[in-house]
């Protein structure tokens, strides 16, 4: 027995009463020393199973995924597959957003596999099922900075994280942004590392450690799987994130630019983040034209990060890209390059109980809208017909701390109003909301009388909101009432966690 002078200086009565306790052997402590090939492979297992069982899932747990693949994940429904014949049940899911390819989760709802979501949205055959009722809880829909606030609030207490990644080492320092199917910045799963009691790595290539950037790093990880994929790089873009060629979305987008132009925001050193969209992301191209010919360089360009930033980014219009998100392959290729193109974290972007959020220092945002009342509130939700289709995002986040928010969307869509006397439901309210601007004209909330002003002196065509509203209505008619359940099927949270509307089950 290996002597021990500490035992010999203080009795083991006294040590416990100082709550101490005595060393006692080398070997104790580093018995796997002894095994390189264990001290190299302790944290790999060889199926999901078998990591899942390691880390000790039970029913009623909290379960976390990301969503920087979008529409070509292959995480979730993998994992939850996996889950489901494992035979847990009533799990809380709490995935940073949720979209069409998750359908499957309809059957494990069903089967009470799960029974709570937290999202910040939903799509598809998915969404139309909670819609309806299927849920057995109502889903709180979030924003993204939002999320990180209720995980730090403990609301969402994440017991086991799963988080995808292309590559990462055989002790889990992983990035999105080399391997084969690469989603670029894992924004959202830092977090989730962060706070997750457990976590799973799912990777595609175990490559030499150590893996160098690493976005999450080996000491949040506690277990690793290679999987074959964990999702299609070629499905991060499309969609809500498309570049449009739609001539009615550039002629929206051109008049957008030119209130930037005039907004008085727009000069040497402004900072600029355009969300989802085609019109909202098309923006960009009518201001590279405006920023070269007046000499302007952006000090950043913030959130989803796609190809037309990263271009613009290259050509020096806009010195740095603060990346949460990347929307396309180009942005990907990006971030494993320029320097300036940094990968940050859902908590740094947008949490409003950050000690540093981005969005703060946002001189001017660029939103789209399902539908926008005359009191200037947003719908992102639901639909014409009530149904949840959309994603709450980093809408309300960064509507409420850029100095100037403007939502971009045409008059009318198809036969249906998009400028309405009240919308479905309030995902970001009209104090936050500073200009709309329609294929038929362009309305200033009237708490900014100051852009209101700059904007009717640049001659650009000003009308009352009250007047697009009448104007829709002329053109569409005025829709039939929405019928709705009395039950509750979703919470729409605010940024700062509160409940700022609630979703309605529609009637059959």
């Amino acid at each position: 027995m290996t002597h021990n002078k500490l035992v010999s200086i203080l009795t083991i009565q006294e040590l416990e009463a100082l709550k101490l306790e005595p060393f006692v052997n080398f070997n104790d402590i580093k018995p796997h020393l002894s095994n390189a090939e264990t001290r190299k492979s302790h944290k790999i297992y060889a199926d999901l199973k078998s990591a899942i069982t390691a880390v000790g899932l039970t029913d009623g747990m909290t379960i976390s995924f990301h969503h920087s693949f979008r529409g070509g994940d292959k995480t979730i429904n993998m994992v939850m597959a996996t889950i489901a014949e494992m035979g847990f049940k009533n799990l809380t899911l709490a995935s940073s957003s949720l979209t069409t390819v998750h359908s499957p989760l309809v059957e494990h709802i069903a089967n009470n596999v799960v029974t709570k979501i937290y999202t910040s949205g939903l799509r598809g055959r998915l969404a139309d099922a909670i819609s309806n009722g299927l849920l057995a809880n109502p889903v709180h829909i979030h924003s993204h900075g939002g999320r990180v606030h209720l995980i730090q609030s403990g609301e969402i207490n994440i017991d086991v994280a799963f988080i995808g990644v292309p590559c990462c080492d055989e002790y889990g320092n992983a990035n999105g942004f080399s391997g084969k199917s690469r989603c670029g910045s894992l924004g959202y799963a830092k977090v989730d590392a962060e706070y997750a009691n457990k976590v799973v790595m799912l990777t595609e290539t175990l490559v030499g450690y150590p893996n160098h950037p690493a976005s999450i790093s080996q000491d949040r990880v506690d277990a690793i799987v290679e999987v074959e994929e964990v999702g299609d790089a070629e499905k991060i873009g499309g969609g809500e994130t498309r570049l449009t060629s739609n001539p009615r979305e550039l002629l929206i987008a051109k008049q957008a630019a030119k209130v930037i132009a005039k907004s008085g925001y727009f000069k040497e050193g402004f900072s600029l983040q355009t969300g989802s969209g085609g019109a909202s992301l098309a923006v960009t191209r009518f201001l590279e034209d405006k920023m070269v010919a007046q000499g302007i360089t952006a000090e950043f360009g913030l959130g989803g990060i796609t190809s037309t930033m990263v271009a613009m980014h290259e050509k020096g219009l806009i010195r740095n890209l603060l990346d949460v998100q990347c929307f396309d392959g180009e942005a990907v290729e990006s971030l494993s390059r320029n320097p300036h193109h940094i990968e940050i974290s859902a908590n740094e972007y947008a949490n409003p109980s950050s000690k540093g959020a981005v969005v703060d220092r946002l001189d001017v945002v660029i939103l789209s809208a399902l539908e926008i009342d005359t009191s200037f509130n947003v719908n992102v939700i639901t639909g014409s017909d009530g149904v949840i289709r959309g994603a709450s995002g980093g809408h309300s986040d960064t509507a409420a701390a850029a100095n100037l928010a403007i939502i971009v969307a045409p008059l009318v869509r198809g036969r249906i109003p998009t400028v309405v006397n009240s919308v479905t439901n309030v995902v970001t309210p009209g104090q936050s909301i500073d200009v709309l601007v329609t294929d038929h004209g362009i309305a200033v909330n009237p708490i900014r009388t100051d852009i209101r002003e700059k904007l009717i002196n640049a001659n650009l065509p000003i009308m009352d909101i009250k007047e697009l509203q009448q104007r829709a209505e002329m053109l569409t008619g005025k829709p039939e009432p929405i019928q709705f359940e009395e039950r509750i099927v979703g919470y729409v949270r605010y940024r700062d966690g509160s409940v700022i509307d609630v979703i309605k089950q529609v009637k059959a």
